[in-house]
């Protein structure tokens, strides 16, 4: 197709500044860069269709106006927005962090802007931003879903939506593979001479808690260790604190959490109440987040791959907007074991201290 270009305005510098103060569009470009607005729309929207020469020109019409693509008025004739929205359980989670830039970083790659939301642990948020959220993206990611499963199919039937940490037949998954890591953790817990392990479980929402310790009692009931599952307020430092007066009443020497946070929080808690960690008790948190080994002794933990977890979700659920084949319906990504100093072999049994008590 032939570009209808001005020769005159081909060869004379574009001139700088914009008398309006309103937001420029593409009929602004093309009286600035002598072309017909559609060669604009087709250069902005699919530049294969114009000559490298004048898609140069519009370009450079374009950052001289400081054009901005409305993405709404795109989607107007193609039905695209070309955004993706994410929604995580708590965005101050570190856990979250690389699936998010994980996920912007293919969006990026294939033209598309992420918009995040959080459900701040609650099924009934997470539902209602979802709802806002597909009104307005293309697709969405779901990172730890607390909202049911028939919620989230009702969400899949209206707009593509791929799940990461959590599987549902029929909606695309993303999920670590927990029991490698698991599997390596107690092994190595149980050559150091432990016999007795406390899992602390995550919210009573979370799928992956579950998975969790399906895989902690699977593995222990192989390597002849005792199992024990306690609950946890919340997935933070501070809920791991407030389950350390458990964990030694427990009478375990070992504790596997449900997330890294927990772990921390717990290792304070003990410490100070005189627990030597892992003299006394040795600890394993999950997914091995941003400062884990920044504790004193630092935190042995089993790694997921969060990053490549939002990266795969963002291209399956892109792949699937531009119409290309998805053959997994869950798509593994695995885990491994960090040895650090929070393990080792007990020296001795653990007892209760004043100084270890939840904080009311």
């Amino acid at each position: 197709m032939t570009d209808l270009i001005n020769p005159k305005a081909a060869t004379t510098p574009i001139k700088r500044g914009r008398a309006e103060k309103s937001p420029a569009t593409i009929y602004d470009i093309a009286k600035l860069a002598g072309v017909n607005p559609s060669t604009v729309s087709r250069a902005l929207s699919k530049p294969g269709r114009v000559s490298a020469k004048t898609r140069q020109i519009i370009e450079d019409a374009a950052a001289e106006l400081n054009y901005q693509v409305n993405p709404f008025a795109r989607a107007l004739p193609t039905g695209r927005t070309q955004t993706i929205g994410l929604i995580v359980a708590d965005i101050t989670n570190p856990t979250f962090f690389d699936i998010i830039r994980g996920a912007e970083t293919i969006g990026s790659s294939r033209d598309y802007t992420l918009v995040l939301a959080e459900s701040a642990e609650s099924p009934e948020t997470e539902v209602t931003a979802a709802r806002r959220l597909l009104s307005s993206v293309d697709g969405l990611i779901l990172a730890s879903p607390r909202m049911d499963d028939n919620h989230i199919r009702a969400l899949a039937a209206d707009k593509p939506v791929v799940i990461i940490n959590r599987e549902i037949q029929g909606v695309p998954c993303v999920v670590p593979d927990v029991n490698r890591g698991i599997r390596e953790a107690v092994r190595s817990l149980a050559a150091d001479g432990h016999r007795n392990l406390a899992y602390v479980a995550g919210p009573r929402h979370s799928w992956m808690t579950t998975r969790r310790w399906e895989g902690v009692k699977d593995a222990c009931k192989w390597s002849d260790v005792r199992a024990v599952r306690l609950e946890s307020a919340k997935p933070t430092v501070d809920g791991g604190r407030h389950v350390a007066r458990d964990v030694v009443e427990s009478g375990a020497t070992a504790v596997i959490t449900y997330n890294d946070l927990l772990a921390i929080g717990l290792m304070q808690e003990l410490q100070a109440g005189n627990v030597d960690v892992p003299g006394q008790i040795s600890i394993v948190g999950f997914d091995d987040i941003f400062g884990a080994d920044f504790t004193t002794p630092a935190l042995t933990t089993i790694r997921s791959s969060l990053g490549e977890c939002g990266r795969r979700a963002s291209a399956i659920l892109l792949d699937i907007l531009q119409g290309h084949e998805t053959p997994d319906q869950t798509s593994s990504v695995e885990t491994e074991l960090v040895v650090r100093g929070s393990t080792g072999r007990p020296l001795t049994q653990p007892r209760v201290h004043a100084g270890v008590a939840a904080t009311d």
